[in-house]
């Protein structure tokens, strides 16, 4: 008997803690409405992160536009036709001129020294011997023409083209001393009879011409402002004889 009753108690205990699970409501005919109760909380949903958004896509830099060309100064056509220090003489080169460019010529030659240099050595053989060694010692010499004779280092002159031209000359550049000397000679009573040839030959006196060159400075010539021009100098007199004639 004790232990049917104990059997009893078990069932009713288990009756009532499955009711505390599922507990049914009716209100008035309703359908009864189920709670069911749970110790587990399901966890919120999850929540996307916002989408990534790239960078924009690169731009590239615009391309580069290369600086205007170079447009050259003025060439010598610019020049003034004949220097100023041509008004003191007739001949076509100047000794003397208070125009010379020595200090752009210097500062030139400092900055390009490499490049002048080799130019010089190809202009510097061409110096006359007495012209920086012996310039006094000139020997007299007996021409079948008067003549006069003279070593000089131009500062300007008319090349080939009749244009004229800046000479390098007596400018000081890494310890050396840049001359160029020529010699030249010229007739002093050209196209007229040779005076100490005899009367019965046809003679006349001759200017004799030589082609020498010089360096020159280009002062419009922004990269490299030296050139090597060629020049036409008075080089000899000389007596030119004609056909023997008998005069009656």
């Amino acid at each position: 008997m004790a232990l049917r009753y104990l059997i009893s108690l078990c069932l009713a205990g288990a009756v009532l803690a499955d009711q505390s699970s599922h507990v049914s409501i009716s209100l008035g005919g309703a359908p009864a409405v189920s709670h069911h109760s749970s110790s587990h909380h399901a966890r919120p949903s999850y929540h996307h992160q916002p989408a990534y958004h790239p960078q924009p896509s690169y731009h590239p830099q615009p391309s580069y536009h290369p600086a205007p060309a170079y447009h050259p100064q003025p060439s010598y056509e610019h020049e003034p036709a004949v220097p100023a220090c041509a008004a003191n003489t007739t001949k076509p080169w100047c000794l003397e001129d208070a125009h010379y460019p020595t200090y752009e010529i210097k500062h030139a030659a400092e900055h390009h020294y490499e490049k002048l240099l080799s130019l010089y050595a190809d202009v510097a053989q061409l110096n006359t011997e007495l012209s920086v060694e012996r310039p006094n010692t000139l020997e007299e010499e007996t021409y079948l023409c008067p003549s006069e004779t003279a070593y000089v280092r131009p500062l300007r002159a008319q090349n080939t083209e009749d244009k004229w031209r800046v000479i390098v000359n007596n400018i000081d550049a890494h310890y050396q001393t840049l001359t160029q000397t020529v010699r030249i000679e010229e007739c002093l009573t050209s196209a007229d009879a040779c005076p100490l040839v005899p009367d019965c030959y046809e003679s006349k006196c001759l200017q004799k011409s030589i082609y020498h060159r010089f360096l020159v400075y280009d002062p419009y010539d922004q990269y490299f402002p030296f050139a090597i021009e060629t020049f036409k100098l008075p080089a000899s007199c000389a007596c030119l004889l004609g056909a023997y004639t008998i005069d009656h």
